[in-house]
């Protein structure tokens, strides 16, 4: 059987488009599409989960918001402090699961973002 090899682009709604990369670039370090001269952003190879969850879910967030972008980094602890000083809200979570740590902000538009620290194999 044939299988996908990878998400190859996440393409989703929003009010002001423009301001939204911007974030995400600014922010996050995400390049948003194939406009540069360098071509779409290139993700570090590792885990990925997919994973739907039932409508109601909190962890998602409010009924509206029907996604969340999970995204990895090498240092939870830095990326959190760099999003402080950036004026972000980000809550760290303070325990350490078996797979890893995590922290958890919005977007401007309101949109769910997850930060995973995997664990040291």
């Amino acid at each position: 059987m044939q299988q996908v090899t990878g998400i190859g682009g996440f393409f989703f709604r929003a009010r002001d488009p423009d301001a939204l990369k911007l974030w995400y670039q600014e922010r996050l370090g995400v390049k948003t599409a194939w406009e540069s001269d360098e071509g779409p952003w290139r993700q570090q190879e590792g885990a990925t989960v997919f994973a739907p969850f039932e409508l109601d879910s909190k962890m998602i967030g409010p009924p509206e918001h029907t996604w969340m972008l999970n995204f990895r980094v090498a240092d939870l602890d830095a990326m959190v402090e760099q999003l402080r000083a950036a004026g972000e809200p980000v809550e760290a979570d303070p325990e350490r699961y078996p797979y890893g740590r995590f922290a958890e902000l919005r977007d401007p538009e309101g949109n769910g973002i997850q930060l995973w620290q995997p664990m040291e194999p």
